[in-house]
């Protein structure tokens, strides 16, 4: 039955990528302007431009483009950039690390904390503890991610001085320097650790009110042990679904976080594909980020299945 589920799932899941990749490319070729037009700079001779897209196969009809890029991606061939002349490949190769470090860095920080946060809210119901964990999870998650890095970098690194700005200026590898990945850490858990532990506190009340937890206070079993080994696990079902939509609002939130602190991720590549109208760059990018986001949506749906195989089925 699982192996069914997830053989459907993944089906779905390369159909909604092929999607995503037919409204992305219609809308960018619908986009005023195209590389020629970027690459002939401004006041640029008609002739000019004319020549630059034969010569970059952009006078070709969107059919034949799109049906030439698809089939290199089936061959593992994301094209060439046509702004830069660099291999796709290679240019999101480079800018695969920062990107996977700030995500990974997020989850590591987001999961342990949000379980922390709902578990202590759930267990100190109707205490201060609770109303005050409510009220801030309310009010930080009303913040946007821009705002939050502002204030970050004017309260702990200009005011303070604990920690760098940007990356901007920044010698050697990234990867080695841990106080430029704090502020962008911090500002990216922020508003999903808040939607998160509401969840996980929102079913572990109702998992601790249920008639089996109940009954297994009464067997005598200690307090820690009802809620970590038998409710907390039952709660998570609800929990795994909504990681995964927080995995898509992380690719999102990635983008303006590198922006802020000038990382050189995949964010800022997206923003100059965009910007210079470099399709086979930008086709590139959507084809990882639709990937990564089915990948993580079906592994979770395939999670949940188990925990609840009856709730997968209905769904």
């Amino acid at each position: 039955m699982l192996a069914r589920y997830a053989g459907t799932r993944l089906t779905v899941g390369l159909v909604q990528v092929l999607g995503v990749l037919v409204v992305v490319f219609s809308i960018a070729a619908a986009l005023p302007g195209d590389a020629a037009v970027v690459i002939a700079g401004d006041d640029a001779d008609p002739r000019r431009i004319a020549q630059l897209r034969e010569l970059l196969g952009l006078d070709r009809p969107l059919s034949v483009q799109f049906g030439d890029w698809l089939t290199g991606l089936l061959g593992g061939d994301l094209g060439t950039s046509v702004v830069s002349g660099r291999p796709v490949t290679a240019m999101l190769g480079s800018a695969l690390a920062p990107t996977l470090t700030l995500a990974a860095l997020a989850f590591v920080v987001l999961v342990p904390l949000a379980l922390l946060l709902g578990v202590v809210a759930a267990v100190r119901r109707g205490h201060r503890v609770h109303r005050a964990v409510t009220a801030l999870t309310v009010a930080f998650y009303a913040a946007p991610e821009f705002a939050v890095a502002i204030v970050l970098v004017a309260v702990f690194a200009v005011g303070l001085g604990w920690f760098a700005p940007t990356a901007v200026g920044a010698g050697g590898p990234l990867l080695m320097q841990p106080e430029l990945w704090v502020l962008p850490v911090l500002v990216l858990v922020i508003r999903p650790v808040c939607s998160l532990s509401r969840l996980v506190r929102s079913s572990l009340i109702t998992t601790l009110d249920s008639e089996y937890i109940r009954h297994t206070r009464r067997l005598g079993v200690p307090v820690r042990r009802v809620i970590w080994r038998h409710a907390l696990p039952g709660s998570l079902t609800p929990a795994t679904q909504h990681l995964a939509r927080v995995a898509d609002w992380l690719l999102g939130g990635v983008v303006v976080v590198e922006a802020v602190f000038a990382l050189g991720g995949l964010g800022q590549l997206l923003v100059s594909a965009v910007s210079s109208r470099d399709i086979p760059l930008l086709m590139g990018l959507v084809t990882v980020f639709a990937m990564i986001t089915v990948a993580v949506n079906t592994v979770a749906d395939i999670v949940a299945f188990q925990l609840n195989p009856t709730a997968g089925l209905a769904s």
